[in-house]
């Protein structure tokens, strides 16, 4: 407040008998009497008057919104001791502070200097913690050993109000746990923030927060405590999901175990980033590093305590070999169109798929397996007594040889497709560069015949056609009415395509049908330079293909745009197109028109890879055949989006999404053509029983312990005889 003690008039030529004046000084306004004679003001005398403060509009000294809303502020903060300060414990924490809520914690181990950076107190003796009268205890232990933290608190030293809050991935063993252990005074929240360090490190908006209120008292104190402690996830953005935590498990174990299951088995496979990853491959990455992050006894926690993940190992299991028996099933038709009908044997017969899988784990090996089989009259058709074929039965009928010809004859050809493949040529990464050429937009043009017009060939069809180039396209279905609405001219008889002299020819059909369409194709009608172009998932089968097909006048490009419609639909920028010139003429015209082909691609933004066709199946069967795996396992498990999925299990059901969309002739492509596929599948099913091997050895440990807690003191009692004393001596 301003005091003014007196003010001075200045003289003034003409006084006034009624003088007054107003002085306004910031906020301050200020009124003065009039002088009481004009004389004495005349007379140069000092009149002192005092000032009277007619309105003071200064700010108040304190601001009253501010100190309620303080007060509000206030009101909503918690008193939360964290036990358990692991890594989880301190994601918490992070947020709890931040939040202005005071947080306490404890844990075995010390963690004083971390929780000192958080602004945390941590206490060393849970006693002393307790007595602290905290209004939340929330558990951040692990599953495995939040019995035993819990009967060690002292809960005698808590306010017999205290709610407890666990934060566990399955829900039905701390919920009977809490209601076992605590007193009924106590209220009980279970709750899962279905997200961790790993998978939500800065933000938790839009993430699954699944609670029940297993026990709240009625008082209205009890009530508001519980609401703020769930409101500290709800500001954060969580999408808060009410629900039972029988309904939680039920989820969580077709959800979250399959998708820790996955992550772990991929994770023992020691996958690595290839010049050629795919968006599916890529999201396999991803679900390692998400689940990587977390201890087994998390895993072995989700697997022991949830009832339905047992269940769901074994569906994963059935899964995985259903999916290796239709592989072999498939395999061993082929063995059988190509060997047995040549040999003349009756169609009755079938080998088992684990002779068929021997006999192309011999031919990986690079030794050509030379087979037998037993005589005519010790025939059956029981497959188990074919498993006991050996190589040193001497006595075989006329057509048991005749089959072991054929089927020794056959050896090298499984040998080929089937040999360890050495790299050839070292990766050139994005070494192309579009084709500057002087010659006009017309003549850079090209006319490609595309043969194949399924879905694929479509896809292709529809971006060559707006680069402006002349496409025409044969198949066996009739897609002309598809083909004229892009723009594309087609053609129901091939001679046809072929007399139109295409500068190109792009394959687009499936691995399986490539070998009998390029043999039927009238490449007789075909200028001699023309280029030949595949766009197969596997390289080292196309390219041998031409060059055993083609004459030496044509020109061969193995190309694998390695995405497809469902992975390429929002365009093809950054997508990896991998391509190896196998033979391309020394013509400027011919280099010239592969170039151009080429710039379809590159202006479209594709990653160009060039790069050998052997070395692109090495890495395909680690990347590609593996990600089809996974995918096609996981799509017979049928699974469905659930309430609270987790980012990794989205992942898998885009992975499914993806995959489901090709053929299954594709995958058993990638599989039958690719020499280092059949590896890959051995590893996988090796990694996948070694898990649960680790999970069911946990899980005997556990029981042997429980069962047997006495067991050394057992072991320290006297030897027990199996025979009395004289009938030993006896």
């Amino acid at each position: 407040m301003m005091g003014v003690s007196s003010f001075q008039a200045a003289s003034s030529p003409k006084p006034s008998t009624s003088l007054s004046s107003t002085i306004i000084c910031g906020n301050l306004k200020l009124n003065f009497l009039p002088f009481s004679s004009p004389k004495a003001f005349s007379s140069g005398v000092r009149v002192h008057r005092p000032l009277r403060i007619r309105a003071i509009d200064a700010a108040q000294p304190f601001d009253y919104e501010s100190r309620v809303a303080q007060q509000f502020h206030d009101a909503q903060r918690l008193k939360i001791a964290i036990v358990g300060f692991g890594n989880y414990g301190q994601f918490l924490a992070q947020t709890l502070v931040r939040q202005g809520h005071t947080v306490l914690a404890h844990s075995r181990s010390d963690y004083t200097d971390a929780a000192r950076k958080l602004g945390v107190t941590f206490f060393h003796n849970p006693h002393d913690l307790c007595e602290e009268h905290p209004e939340v205890i929330l558990l951040c232990s692990s599953i495995i050993s939040t019995q035993r933290v819990l009967l060690t608190l002292p809960l005698q030293s808590l306010k017999r109000s205290t709610l407890f809050v666990d934060v566990l991935s399955v829900k039905e063993f701390p919920k009977n746990l809490l209601l076992h252990a605590l007193p009924s005074d106590f209220d009980i929240l279970c709750t899962h923030p279905m997200f961790g360090p790993q998978s939500a490190p800065r933000a938790w908006a839009g993430l699954p927060f699944v609670f029940e209120k297993v026990r709240i008292g009625d008082d209205e104190r009890r009530i508001e405590r519980c609401d703020k402690f769930l409101n500290i996830f709800a500001r954060e953005g969580c999408r808060m999901v009410e629900m039972c935590c029988a309904d939680h498990d039920m989820f969580a174990a077709g959800s979250q175990f399959i998708t820790h299951t996955v992550g772990r088995v991929l994770e023992m496979l020691m996958l690595e980033s290839t010049p050629i990853n795919t968006k599916g491959y890529e999201s396999l990455f991803n679900l390692v590093e998400n689940t990587a992050g977390d201890s087994f006894d998390l895993y072995y926690g989700l697997f022991m305590f949830n009832k339905n993940s047992l269940e769901m190992l074994e569906r994963l299991d059935f899964a995985f070999e259903d999916l290796r028996k239709q592989l072999m099933g498939r395999l061993h038709g082929v063995v059988r169109e190509q060997l047995f009908d040549n040999a003349g044997i009756g169609k009755g017969q079938s080998l088992p798929d684990d002779y068929v899988y021997k006999l192309l784990k011999k031919a990986q090996n690079g030794s050509a397996p030379v087979l037998s089989l037993p005589s005519k009259e010790h025939r059956s058709d029981d497959v188990a007594k074919l498993d006991k074929y050996n190589t040193n039965d001497s006595a075989q009928s006329a057509d048991n040889s005749k089959l072991m010809n054929a089927l020794n004859g056959f050896a090298p050809v499984l040998s080929r497709v089937s040999k360890e493949l050495r790299f050839i040529d070292v990766t050139e990464l994005n070494k192309y560069k579009p084709n500057i050429s002087s010659q006009s937009e017309d003549s850079s043009k090209l006319k490609i015949a595309i043969i194949g017009f399924g879905n694929f060939g479509q896809f292709l069809a529809k971006t060559i056609v707006r680069h402006g180039h002349q496409v025409l396209a044969y198949s066996r279905s009739d897609y002309s009415r598809v083909a004229e609405e892009m723009g594309a001219s087609y053609f129901n008889n091939v001679d046809d395509l072929f007399e139109q002299h295409p500068e190109v020819i792009l394959l687009c059909t499936s691995i399986l049908s490539t070998e009998k369409v390029l043999k039927s194709l009238p490449v007789q009608r075909l200028k001699r330079s023309t280029l030949f172009v595949d766009v197969l998932s596997v390289k080292e089968f196309p390219r041998n293909l031409f060059l055993q097909h083609l004459s030496r006048d044509f020109d061969i490009l193995c190309t694998h745009p390695m995405f497809g419609p469902e992975s390429g639909k929002n365009g093809w920028n950054g997508l990896a197109f991998v391509y190896d010139k196998v033979r391309i003429g020394t013509d400027e015209s011919r280099t010239s028109r592969c170039d151009r082909f080429l710039d379809i691609f590159s202006r479209e933004g594709c990653r160009m890879v060039e790069m050998s066709c052997a070395e692109h199946d090495w890495h395909a069967a680690g990347s590609q055949f593996i990600t089809h795996t996974t995918g096609r396992f996981l799509e017979k498990l049928k699974l469905e989006a659930t309430p609270i999925d987790t980012k990794g299990y989205e992942t898998l059901l885009s992975l499914v999404e993806n995959t489901a969309g090709d053929s299954f002739d594709l995958y058993y492509g990638l599989f039958l053509y690719n020499a280092n596929a059949m590896e890959q599948l051995e590893r996988f099913d090796l990694a996948f029983e070694s898990l649960k091997k680790r999970l069911f050895d946990r899980m005997h440990g556990f029981y042997r312990q429980q069962v047997f807690k006495h067991e050394e003191k057992l072991q320290n009692l006297p030897e027990r005889r199996m025979l009395p004393k004289g009938s030993e001596e006896k």
